[in-house]
Formats: structure tokens, C-alpha cells, sequence
């Protein structure tokens, strides 16, 4: 395969309820190796260049009898699925009771013709890998207890929603269940000892096993895994175990020097996953910036160093978050996915998006509730692909563009940018406000005198002519409704 393009398109599936939803279509139960070549023919034509099939391992019994028997999961069930029963919920795809692919999905010789498939269609394939916690009942809760945090019989009775017990060789042992910090413990996963060095070579055994299957990782909480953070969230629990001498991630690198790695990561810590070796890390702060509307907040994050943002995955939906039909809306809705679609870094899409499905799937059920597609919307988003699947927008250049406000406190809400190569040059002017704004945008000096250009917006099928002379004294005067986005490809007229 050719390199990875830089500034790719990511296409995140969920596995199992999209099985569920073919065989439907099929009349017959349909896996993994089933999957006909259309489906991967439909991805490949609208330009995505890694899929990650999300919740491809081995799911636990311990996790489906956990939320099977919860009533107030249930309950949240119900309103995405209605008529859901115990039969659909499947236990979570981060509880991994095992590395090897989940039997209603497939086996290896599956998953491995799947990756051929995708390859021959230049298409890379990630697979989840989840550092930070295993399922209660992994074998290396019984086989190796010292992996896990330790806890005590007073733990447990104390606090049982932080602790478990289980039975082991060597008699019974209380283990801590994972969790983040910021939130209670998750019930149905224990906490693995980031500081214990058998399990970190037992990680990256792992690790190793699932890269020879895949092009790479999608990493689960990878900041969890950070020496300072570890420390910091398991004080008094490590039992006098050293702090590594390297970071996780430095080894995982340096073990699997050509696997993509996609981090999860929150909280400030991008750069330092960067830094370590990581591809690309969760630009979460960038979504919430962009749902909570703060277009300062926004600019900035958008207009940090370029290289920085080569590494940044951008999204404005993915299975942790709500729908983006439903938390943007119709009004604010194409301007983010705009944003998103043709900013610096990795192109984050989720299955269902493009359709404009409004019900989240909580990712412990089979399948997902049957949905209309909005064909408005899939036709924006085929546009946007078809637009940005072009070289400009991977090997192309980029620069933030200046705005003249002309003492128009409006354009406050605007953002420019542009893209540009020996043969192309396209303009993004996207209105972030809940009103009308207008400005002249400086567009340097690339217009040259004397030819009038086209500015074709081909996201909207409009057309203007401009003077040259005007572009490089005055800058482009755009006016945009609000939650507006154009796309012009300039070009001379």
C-alpha cells in the first residue's frame, strides 16, 4: 500500500451492531467473513483511509451478567432499543475478556481476509487495545493476581463497588475495579498495575499479537497509562513498586515502530502522548469547544502550531459521545462537521453520522434501533468527502487567514483558513454564530493582478467573479448567515 496520507479519514465501526444490522438486510445471520464486498467498496468511494472496527474481542460473561441484572442500565437500554431485551445486551467491548476475536463476529483467518480486503482498497484497519484494565474474569485475574491493584477484605467490605474478590491457585485475593479518577470505578472491569513489570511485557505481548492482524491501535484512556498519572491516582496502592524507568508508551513504540497509534487521551495531555510516540490523540477539547459554541476557544485550539495539529484526531461524534444530529442540531450541525472535515489532522467519522442517526447506541447492546436516513444530510457529508478526499486537503499547505472586521463586531464569529498547492488553492469560511457576520478576508498576495477570479463555493453551488485588485488591497468580502460554511475553490476566471 501506498503511505498513509497525512491529514487521513477515519471510519469508526461498531462491529457487532453492524453485523446485526446486515443480517437483517440479509435475512440470515451474516459475520465478519460474510460481510459482502459492497459495504467495503461503499467506505473505500467515500475516501476513508483507516477503519477502526470497534469492540472486535472477546466479550465477558462477567459484563453481560453485570448489566443484564442493572436496572438503571436497563432503563437507558430501553430508550435506545425499544423492546430491548436481556438477549441484546452483550456486555461492553472494554470489559476484553480475551485478545482474540468475539465468535459471533469471527475468528483470525476472518479478521485477517477482512484486513486484506481493506489494503487492497488502500484502506488501513484498527482494532482496540485497552491498557489500562481487563474484564473481571480474564484469566489473568486467577492466573496472575500480582498484575492487578490490591486491595484488602476491609476494602472490599467497605467499599464494593471499588473492590472484588476473586479466587485464585493461591487462595483468595481483593482486587480494585478500573476506573478514572473522575468518575466512579466501572463495574465490570478490573484495574491493571501499569507499574508491575511482568504485565507491562504481558501488555505488549499482547499488543504485538493484535498489530500482527491489524495496521494499528486505537488506545483506550491511553492517559491513564503515564507514569506521573498512574502514580497519582494510585497512591498507597502500588505496593512499593518503582516508577518504570520509561514510559509505556516509549516501549510500546519502540516495540512496534510501524503501528498507527490512535490515543484516547484527555485532560492536557496530547503533547506528551505525542511526544512518546503516539500518531494521533483525541482532540476532546476541540468538540467540546465547538458544542459549547466558544469561538475563541475554537480559533485557538484551530490555529495552534501546524505540526501539532497533524497529530490531533477531530470529531464531532464517536460512540462515548451523543449523536451529532442531536447535540449540534440542524442549524449548527454542517458548519462543525465543516470544521471537522477540513481542519489539519486525523478526520474523525462514526458509523451512523453520515446517515444523521439521532439514537446513541450504548455500546454493551447488540444492535441498534432501526433509523430513517436524513438524505439531506448524507448528501452534505458525500460532498464534504468527495471535496476533501482531494490531495489539496493532505498534501497541500495550510494557513490561518486574517480577518477585517471593518468595525463590524460580527465577524467575531467568523473562522478563515486555506488550503494550497502549485495547482489548487480552496478557502474555508465558516460562520460559528447564531447571527449574521461579515468581514474581508486577507488573502495575501497569491492573487495576481491583472486576472479576475472565480470563487466556485462547492459546497453550495455558488459561483463569483472578483478583481484581483481588490482581493490584495481589500481582502475577500464574505457575508455569512448564521452557522453558514463555504468552501470556494479559487480559481482564475
Amino acid at each position: 500500500m501506498n503511505p498513509l496520507r497525512r491529514h487521513p479519514h477515519l471510519y469508526e465501526i461498531n462491529t457487532w451492531a453492524w453485523l446485526e444490522e446486515l443480517s437483517r438486510r440479509a435475512g440470515r445471520r451474516v459475520s465478519l467473513a460474510d460481510v459482502p464486498d459492497s459495504e467495503w467498496d461503499d467506505i473505500a468511494a467515500l475516501g476513508f483511509d483507516i477503519v477502526w472496527l470497534m469492540g472486535m474481542w472477546e466479550r465477558s460473561p462477567e459484563s453481560r451478567r453485570e448489566f443484564r441484572g442493572d436496572t438503571a442500565s436497563f432503563a437507558e437500554f430501553q430508550k435506545a432499543l425499544r423492546g430491548c431485551t436481556m438477549d441484546d445486551v452483550v456486555g461492553s467491548p472494554y470489559a476484553i475478556h480475551a485478545y482474540r476475536p468475539d465468535p459471533r463476529i469471527g475468528d483470525w483467518n476472518a479478521l485477517d481476509a477482512t484486513r486484506a480486503r481493506l489494503n487492497n482498497r488502500g484502506i488501513r484497519l484498527l482494532l482496540d487495545f485497552v491498557p489500562n484494565h481487563v474484564a473481571l474474569d480474564h484469566v489473568w485475574t486467577r492466573a496472575h493476581p500480582e498484575y492487578f491493584i490490591q486491595g484488602t477484605v476491609e476494602d472490599l467490605h467497605r467499599d464494593p463497588a471499588a473492590f472484588f474478590h476473586v479466587e485464585t491457585p493461591s487462595g483468595a485475593r481483593v482486587l480494585a475495579r478500573g476506573k478514572d479518577p473522575y468518575f466512579p470505578p466501572w463495574r465490570d472491569v478490573a484495574q491493571l498495575n501499569l507499574f508491575h513489570p511482568g504485565l507491562r511485557a504481558a501488555l505488549i505481548r499482547e499488543l504485538a499479537q493484535i498489530c500482527r492482524h491489524s495496521d494499528g491501535v486505537r488506545c483506550d484512556m491511553a492517559m491513564l497509562t503515564l507514569n506521573e498519572t498512574f502514580a497519582r491516582v494510585w497512591a498507597g496502592r502500588l505496593g512499593g513498586a518503582a516508577t518504570p524507568a520509561k514510559e509505556f508508551w516509549e516501549e510500546v513504540r519502540a516495540a512496534l515502530p510501524d503501528t498507527i497509534l490512535l490515543a484516547e487521551a484527555y485532560w492536557g495531555s496530547e503533547q506528551r502522548l505525542i511526544g512518546l510516540g503516539c500518531d494521533f490523540v483525541y482532540d476532546k477539547g476541540f468538540y467540546d469547544a465547538l458544542l459549547a459554541g466558544r469561538v475563541e476557544e475554537i480559533r485557538a485550539r484551530l490555529f495552534a502550531d501546524f505540526d501539532f495539529q497533524c497529530h490531533l484526531a477531530r470529531f464531532i461524534e464517536n460512540h462515548d459521545e451523543a449523536r451529532s444530529a442531536v447535540a449540534f442540531g440542524p442549524a449548527r450541525l454542517r458548519s462543525a462537521a465543516t470544521l471537522v472535515a477540513t481542519a489539519p489532522g486525523l478526520r474523525f467519522y462514526h458509523q451512523g453520522q453520515l446517515e444523521g442517526r439521532r439514537i446513541h447506541l450504548p455500546i454493551q447492546l447488540a444492535r441498534a434501533a432501526a433509523e430513517p436516513a436524513d438524505p439531506n444530510l448524507s448528501a452534505f457529508y458525500r460532498s464534504i468527502l468527495q471535496i476533501t478526499s482531494d490531495d489539496l486537503f493532505h498534501s497541500g499547505s495550510w494557513r490561518q487567514l486574517d480577518l477585517d472586521p471593518q468595525d463590524d463586531h460580527s465577524a467575531a464569529g467568523l473562522i478563515a483558513y486555506d488550503w494550497q498547492n502549485e495547482k489548487s488553492w480552496n478557502l474555508i469560511v465558516v460562520n460559528l454564530s447564531d447571527s449574521t457576520a461579515q468581514a474581508r478576508i486577507r488573502l495575501g498576495d497569491r492573487p495576481a493582478l491583472g486576472r479576475q477570479y472565480l470563487f466556485d463555493d462547492v459546497l453550495n453551488s455558488k459561483r463569483y467573479i472578483r478583481d484581483p485588485a481588490e482581493l490584495r488591497n481589500l481582502g475577500l468580502f464574505v457575508r455569512l448567515d448564521p452557522f453558514e460554511a463555504d468552501v470556494f475553490d479559487i480559481t482564475p476566471a
